[in-house]
């Protein structure tokens, strides 16, 4: 089918939903995921070089745009489930590059199929637009779990992740746009009015205080 396959592909990203098997009030599936992290690490990049940071952006959308095409081949594994284990989540990633090259070589011209392996491959890495990659994976899962917080979402598998993603984007306190994140966008966050406010509120100044960060 060629590379008709792969745009066709592009389409069944919107019929991913992410979180699967839980009670959500709002669906988000890994298309939107993906177009949303590449907004949130235009910014965070943003803030990054305005603190005289060099930010190849060729390399940052690259990574951000392809960041969850292999899930395709796998669906949208229950975050709990796949990083159980630091054994379990390389599987997962072996899986997935594995099927994503098969899929390159077979559906790919020749002269673009190293192009689009090197695309399809684990962006989050040691380079600051690999790290900006995975602030901006976790802040949009910090985002879905906040939404059904507020709405009240009676399953405590959100406050989870919400505690789990913020952890995440703390660990990476060395970039500007994490402590611009932590200063001016969670203090926003949290004086939003809804329900467990308090609850929310408490959480966080529990996480930032395991960091030592006040």
């Amino acid at each position: 089918m060629g590379v008709h396959a792969y745009f066709k592909s592009l389409s069944d990203m919107e019929k991913l939903i992410r979180c699967p098997g839980k009670f959500k009030y709002d669906e988000h599936n890994v298309a939107a995921h993906s177009f949303k992290v590449t907004k949130i690490a235009q910014y965070l990049a943003t803030v990054e070089e305005q603190n005289g940071k060099d930010i190849d952006w060729k390399i940052l959308y690259e990574k951000a745009l392809n960041h969850d095409y292999p899930e395709i081949f796998t669906g949208d594994i229950k975050t709990p489930v796949k990083y159980a284990s630091n054994e379990l989540n390389h599987l997962f990633s072996e899986v997935e590059e594995t099927m994503s090259i098969k899929f390159v070589q077979s559906e790919f011209p020749e002269s673009l199929q190293q192009i689009y392996i090197e695309r399809f491959k684990e962006g989050k890495d040691h380079t600051l637009e690999g790290q900006i990659l995975s602030v901006a994976d976790k802040v949009d899962l910090l985002y879905e779990s906040f939404g059904e917080i507020q709405k009240r979402n009676p399953e405590p598998l959100f406050f989870e992740i919400y505690e789990s993603s913020l952890s995440t984007i703390i660990s990476f306190n060395h970039l500007y746009c994490v402590r611009d994140f932590l200063t001016n966008i969670i203090p926003d966050m949290l004086s939003e009015k809804f329900i467990p406010r308090s609850e929310l509120k408490k959480l966080t100044e529990e996480v930032l205080k395991r960091y030592n960060i006040s």
